[in-house]
């Protein structure tokens, strides 16, 4: 918007500071982002347009400062588009706001959980796994091993696949890790679904802490009912190949 310089909410001079307005470089200090950076915001119409004094001064509204780091934030660490950035925030900002404190309160839990973690060595004593093996499903990127070691969502996997072949389905009889990936790829779709479906129920609805806690407590019961419907679906085409026999 553009006001006169007469205006009760303008300074009397092209350089006094407007009240309770902020200028370039204060906005670009208080924000942590280049003035540079903000004016391209502005051209791409991801912020309103300032108080304008005079042709050559505007000021900006305390509150750009966190639409410019929520902006900056979802370039910088979801990759998004900024058409795409702008359209969220067109449609509904504090949504958008809630949508990310969501997801960096599920993070956050999630890299406290991944802290502990487990070597190469430990997990081939522990498990009989061959190194082979591991640096198969690390090629195959289901396992994500860092120079510290492997996480506990790692260790899990790891265990399964070690119980598999403890089982008899190994190599013998034509299974190898690259199994894995029929169950990887078949889940990723189903995340992907989840995700949307839960940040779309939940954020916004409730405080974080408590969506992060209904997630967590739905952890066990989802594992429950992905495995009694895999049996079941298992049985039902079973059944299924036989009557097409004949």
């Amino acid at each position: 918007m553009s006001v006169p310089a007469s205006s009760g909410a303008a300074a009397t001079g092209g350089d006094e500071r407007a009240d309770g307005l902020l200028k370039m470089k204060e906005l670009a200090e208080a924000s942590g982002v280049s003035a540079g950076t903000i004016k391209h915001y502005l051209r791409e119409g991801l912020l309103p347009e300032p108080v304008k004094t005079s042709r050559n001064m505007a000021y900006y509204p305390a509150e750009f400062v966190g639409r410019i780091r929520l902006i900056k934030q979802l370039q910088g660490e979801r990759f998004m588009p900024l058409k795409v950035i702008k359209s969220m925030l067109d449609d509904d900002p504090d949504r958008a706001r809630a949508l990310v404190e969501l997801e960096d309160r599920i993070l956050e839990r999630a890299r406290a959980g991944e802290r502990s973690r487990v070597s190469a060595a430990e997990l081939r004593r522990r498990y009989r796994v061959p190194q082979e093996v591991l640096d198969r499903l690390a090629e195959l990127e289901v396992l994500t091993p860092t120079g510290r070691g492997y996480g506990p969502r790692d260790v899990e996997i790891v265990e399964a696949v070690s119980r598999f072949r403890a089982g008899g389905y190994d190599e013998r009889i034509g299974f190898t890790v690259y199994d894995t990936l029929r169950y990887k790829r078949a889940l990723e779709g189903l995340v992907k679904e989840e995700v949307q479906v839960l940040l779309e129920r939940l954020a916004g609805e409730m405080e974080p802490d408590r969506a992060v806690e209904l997630i967590a407590a739905g952890v066990d019961p989802l594992n429950d009912l992905i495995a009694a419907l895999h049996q079941k679906l298992l049985v039902a085409e079973l059944r299924r190949v036989r009557a097409a026999r004949g």
